[in-house]
């Protein structure tokens, strides 16, 4: 059978690996177009072409797979079955309709639970006990295909969108793992999805990253662990962005008199203490403006321009920022 896998990021890796570990015939990967990243804005390969070049394995980048020549090199592969995971690009019915045995996506939340771009960022970011990961048919809707396998994983006050993409990364591989060889021998029954019960996490905008200290303290919790490593929640302080990447709930979470939310109470050497709309976080990492990420309390010793603040109180920082 003729394989190809499409991936990008590094989530896809561990399951690009599976399929090379298990003997299957990896004829090509397809991959996004390398990119500038840092402040140098280095021309980076993604991780999976890292991968790929590594086995020997055909890579093909195309900047748009709806082209009619990049789905002109995909038919020349002659797939029989396309596995994608986390490619980043919605495949066309052209490439959809090419190999025998389907396209199966390898997607980082339950379904019908976050389809879309950024599933775990969103069930961090709301609160959720639960995520997974489901391995579906695609087909020309967002996410919409008929669910053939699934794992469960508890989200733990301690993860963020950092632990759980790696967490969720190997459990996708290793489900793919003992999936592939059902699917490929007819033994698998998919199973349509209940579209009343879907619900959308779209990819992460500036609106997301900033914080609403009117929300509750977990709120903000939840909202900051989910955008760590990336991109970042932030607010505003002295007129600037103002990177918040962890914090912590106290033991005693109360509201502290009369304080007007985003208020910084006091600082130590637990973090910053800030009042939010029903009682108090601490941050414990932190980035000034022009400045390298750094623990809270270093931060915090000696500046009283911090004691005095309320962060997101700068409208003419948020105008500019539009």
């Amino acid at each position: 059978m003729r394989i190809v896998f499409m991936g990008t990021p590094e989530f896809s890796v561990p399951s690009l690996n599976v399929l090379i570990e298990e003997g299957y015939n990896v004829v090509a990967v397809v991959t996004q177009p390398d990119r500038p990243k840092g402040r140098k804005r280095v021309l980076t390969p993604p991780p999976v072409k890292v991968a790929a070049e590594a086995h020997g394995i055909p890579v093909f980048q195309p900047e748009r797979l709806r082209k009619p020549e990049a789905v002109e090199v995909m038919r020349e592969f002659a797939p029989d079955l396309i596995v994608t995971a986390a490619y980043g690009q919605i495949l066309p019915k052209s490439v959809l309709d090419l190999p025998a045995h389907g396209c199966i996506n390898v997607h980082a939340s339950l379904l019908p639970k976050y389809r879309g771009g950024a599933p775990i960022h969103h069930s961090i970011m709301n609160g959720d006990p639960t995520t997974g990961v489901t391995i579906m048919y695609m087909e020309e809707g967002l996410d919409t295909g008929d669910m053939i396998s699934k794992v469960e994983l508890p989200i733990s006050d301690e993860d963020s969108t950092g632990t759980m993409f790696d967490k969720l990364s190997i459990a996708g591989s290793e489900l793919l793992r003992t999936t592939l060889p059902d699917l490929i021998a007819g033994r698998i029954t998919a199973e349509p999805q209940n579209n009343e019960e879907a619900t959308y996490s779209p990819n992460i905008n500036r609106e997301n990253e900033l914080i609403d200290w009117t929300k509750s303290a977990r709120g903000v919790f939840n909202q900051v662990r989910g955008l760590n490593p990336f991109p970042g929640a932030f607010t505003y302080f002295n007129g600037e962005v103002f990177k918040v990447w962890a914090s912590e709930l106290p033991v005693q979470n109360k509201q502290a008199g009369n304080a007007n939310p985003g208020t910084v109470l006091h600082t130590d050497e637990q973090g910053i203490h800030v009042q939010t709309g029903d009682g108090v976080i601490i941050l414990k990492q932190v980035q000034p403006a022009g400045k390298k990420a750094m623990e809270a309390a270093g931060l915090a010793r000696g500046n009283q321009a911090l004691l005095n603040a309320v962060f997101g109180a700068s409208r003419l920082a948020e105008d500019e920022d539009k």
